[in-house]
């Protein structure tokens, strides 16, 4: 979320991934991409209509509501309460041309959500201009800051990237579960277990960089991001220690 960069379905057309060409696939390959995102999605459906989510802010936040615009940044870690809880608002995601990406993009798009197929670092630019033209739209664009492989809590510079370019403010949010199944990967990856309470955790608003401002501005633009996520993520740790409602 490498060379090339498409979209994948835009406001007005229908989800068709085609971010992997299928001549180069191997037969396991093709059955996967066929089966595997169409399956993940029924898992997560089930386990997610038994979920119960409540909204917790820092003190002053509005968390974004439908229709939503701007720029939206979330841990890797939590994407699969998140691709439930934010399916009706049909985001923007940025998912590399790889074969992982490819599954990755088929599963997004059964949520809803639209995907630029490219990466935060070779073809980031290609990539950001396509979000950029999202934003333009009055459309939301989403980032796994941390993705597509770490390290975890260190967001890249791309959503401030985007942020300078189009003016937008970025919001934080973090969603997790009571109880949960850990996947022993670099983002310790979460798969909530049914019938969990969900914190649905929303950080202050990070305001973009000026058009211009130099890689020190940048670099501080992110930390600051950085840290608007992990409050985000120790927000719903500690309503869930503290066992509300």
């Amino acid at each position: 979320m490498t060379d090339a960069v498409t979209t994948e379905r835009t406001a007005d057309v229908d989800p068709a991934p085609q971010g992997v060409e299928s001549p180069r696939l191997t037969r396991r390959q093709r059955f996967l991409l066929n089966v595997a995102p169409a399956l993940v999605a029924l898992i997560v459906r089930l386990i997610s209509v038994t979920l119960r989510f409540k909204v917790v802010c820092e003190p002053g936040v509005v968390p974004a509501t439908i229709p939503a615009t701007g720029i939206y940044c979330f841990w890797h870690r939590c994407t699969l309460p998140c691709m439930y809880y934010f399916r009706k608002f049909h985001g923007t995601i940025l998912v590399s041309r790889s074969f992982d990406g490819e599954l990755i993009a088929r599963t997004l798009a059964m949520f809803g959500f639209y995907t630029v197929r490219g990466s935060s670092s070779r073809g980031g630019v290609a990539g950001l201009l396509q979000l950029k033209n999202v934003i333009a739209a009055g459309k939301p664009v989403v980032f796994t800051a941390d993705g597509p492989r770490g390290p975890i809590y260190q967001t890249k510079m791309g959503p401030v990237k985007l942020a300078q370019m189009t003016g937008a403010p970025i919001g934080s949010f973090y969603l997790l579960p009571e109880r949960f199944w850990q996947v022993n990967s670099w983002d310790k990856f979460i798969v909530p277990k049914p019938f969990s309470r969900v914190a649905v955790s929303w950080a202050r608003y990070v305001p973009p960089p000026p058009i211009g401002a130099d890689d020190a501005v940048l670099e501080s633009k992110r930390l600051e991001l950085n840290a608007a996520l992990e409050a985000a993520r120790l927000l719903a740790e500690r309503h869930l220690a503290a066992r509300l409602p």
